[in-house]
């Protein structure tokens, strides 16, 4: 059971990140090099008031999901990164600038830590023992590694998913016609009405904050919202007869809304979920409680708020459930609400729907494809724009990547820093360069050229092809069942370290809960120089290679060919091994 321990005092919002209310922008600097001010300007983005859903609290996304441990911590990681040397490497352990060693040029400017545990104390009792104290902080998967670019950084991925998702179950390119349920519209759930669009469908999305379907309507995420389900789903069964792509927000918890379409007999093609039910405690809203309701209980009785919001998920899991014995296609979005349920009521038939991972994204993974993402440290959106050509211009023969910059140039605002994501992998061409890596020289070289007015730092998400071990989503239903072996994502943090990128983060937790994951990061910062370059060369081989060694270790036969066919090696596999 989660501990609900009273929360550390964080203290009151800096003086220094008032003055900053986001990322610096332009070509002028405060700190000793480009490298530095990446971390500077991307931890403040993190917490841009357009990009993070309670700056003041330093809480990212997902619940508790932070950028730095208290406010002190904060202005100290500022004052350390300002005065960082160019041959010195920052620690910081969940939140607080811990160290500062003289390493050398290519090392990493910064390493990250977040949430991680011994096994045996590796739950939630344990982390919020040591949370209350101001000893450790919860970092999610990009807030803690100052990678998170507001709703924008899991568009492509939820994007991805569901055209997969088309491709799989409709022998179709798109979701025309089709209606997709879900839950959530908080910072990754928030992107889903917008990817189902994208995908030509209609979406359904329940969210109990009206102010995070406001939100997603400011933002071009959502068209519109109602308290009305009966209108909602008129709505939405209009617009798929006339293949119309449209997204509602419905004012309502998600358990509640799926009894009700149960009852109205109305089942939708896709049901799925985002709500941050990793979280009990903070990330999930119990049933029968408006959202200042729930926020009084949890302040007064936080055992029975997490009570009643594993009554409510359990209800939740079983909305779907009965759905797709209606026949609905239903998946786990990944916040582990199946695990929740399993664990802590008991379930058996909690994973009798699957997760994203294994029902669509695997294959994408043994190609070393995931979701690379940049940001443009000028903060002018012409500079997004000219990668966007660049893309383009590089892999004319990808159709669907074609269509998804049309359509994310079209749809998709920027929040923060301008920034894009884009799923390229690991495929060797004629020069012998990965996608990622030719991609990543070709912006550096516009860079050095003037073209690209500041340098652009490339990163990604932690939901990478072998960056990360999660049984409940990632690594889930492995084919030689080593979904819990968390080797592979520190092999990949200290292969990222070896190869000099200019941050490298390893976390615990991240979209599933504290104990259920172990996944890690990088940074690379592409300012035009020959040292970028070579840094460019080695991280966007390695970092994607990790994906296809993983999954050619466990079996995979599509992993297996990119392998051969893009000369990577596998020692035991060369050799005739096992």
């Amino acid at each position: 059971m989660q501990d609900t321990s009273e929360p550390f005092d964080r203290g009151e919002p800096s003086d220094t990140w008032r003055a900053y209310q986001g990322a610096s922008t332009g070509t002028e600097i405060e700190c000793e090099g480009w490298r530095q001010e990446a971390a500077l300007r991307m931890l403040n983005n993190n917490l841009d008031p357009e990009v993070a859903e309670k700056p003041e609290e330093l809480v990212v996304y997902g619940g508790t999901g932070s950028a730095a441990r208290s406010w002190d911590a904060y202005d100290a990681i500022v004052e350390e990164l300002r005065d960082l040397a160019d041959d010195e490497t920052l620690l910081v352990q969940s939140g607080k600038p811990v160290g500062r060693f003289r390493t050398h040029e290519r090392a990493p400017r910064v390493l990250i830590a977040n949430s991680n545990l011994v096994g045996k104390w590796d739950d939630w009792e344990h982390f919020h023992e040591l949370e209350a104290e101001g000893k450790i902080m919860y970092g999610q998967m990009t807030a803690g590694s100052w990678a998170y670019i507001g709703t924008q950084g899991i568009i492509q991925g939820t994007y991805e998913t569901l055209a997969a998702l088309a491709r799989a179950e409709y022998d179709e390119t798109d979701l025309e016609g089709r209606i997709v349920v879900t839950g959530g519209l908080g910072g990754m759930g928030g992107a889903q009405p917008l990817a189902v669009t994208m995908n030509g469908g209609v979406c359904i999305a329940a969210e109990v904050d009206e102010e995070r379907i406001d939100r997603r309507i400011e933002t071009g995420y959502c068209q519109e919202k109602t308290d009305d389900l009966d209108e909602a789903i008129e709505r939405a069964e209009a617009a798929a007869a006339a293949g119309e792509s449209y997204s509602v927000g419905v004012h309502m918890n998600a358990a509640d809304m799926l009894e009700a379409m149960l009852e109205r007999e109305f089942v939708p093609d896709i049901v799925t979920d985002q709500t941050s039910a990793h979280d009990a405690l903070e990330g999930y809203y119990p049933s029968g409680y408006t959202v200042a309701e729930a926020d009084s209980l949890r302040d007064e009785d936080p055992d029975r708020y997490v009570e009643e919001s594993i009554d409510t998920m359990e209800r939740h899991v079983q909305g779907i459930l009965d759905l797709q014995e209606c026949g609905a296609i239903a998946f786990e979005y990944g916040n582990n609400i199946r695990g929740q349920v399993q664990d802590e009521r008991g379930m058996e038939t909690a994973f009798d729907f699957p997760g994203f991972v294994p029902a669509y994204i695997r294959p994408q993974f043994c190609e070393g494809r995931g979701p690379f993402r940049w940001a443009a440290l000028s903060g002018d959106p012409e500079d997004i724009y000219r990668t966007d050509e660049a893309v383009l211009d590089l892999f004319p023969e990808k159709e669907s990547l074609g269509r998804w910059i049309e359509l994310a140039q079209e749809q998709v605002q920027f929040q923060g820093l301008p920034s894009r994501v884009c799923w390229l992998g690991y495929h060797t061409g004629e020069d012998g360069l990965t996608e990622r890596a030719r991609f990543a020289l070709r912006i550096n070289d516009l860079v050095r050229e003037g073209e690209i007015t500041a340098p652009i730092v490339v990163t990604r998400d932690h939901l990478d092809a072998g960056s990360v071990a999660s049984p409940n989503r990632e690594t889930e239903a492995m084919r030689d069942g080593t979904d819990a072996v968390a080797d592979w994502p520190i092999l990949n943090a200290l292969l990222n370290c070896a190869a000099g990128a200019d941050i490298v983060s390893v976390h615990d937790g991240g979209g599933v809960g504290i104990g259920n994951a172990l996944h890690t990061n990088n940074h690379v910062v592409l300012d035009g120089t020959e040292q970028a370059a070579e840094t460019a060369k080695r991280v966007f081989t390695t970092d994607p290679g990790m994906g296809v060694i993983r999954h050619a270790d466990a079996g995979y036969e599509e992993a297996l060919d990119t392998a051969r066919e893009s000369d990577v090696a596998i020692p035991m596999r060369d050799r005739g091994g096992d």
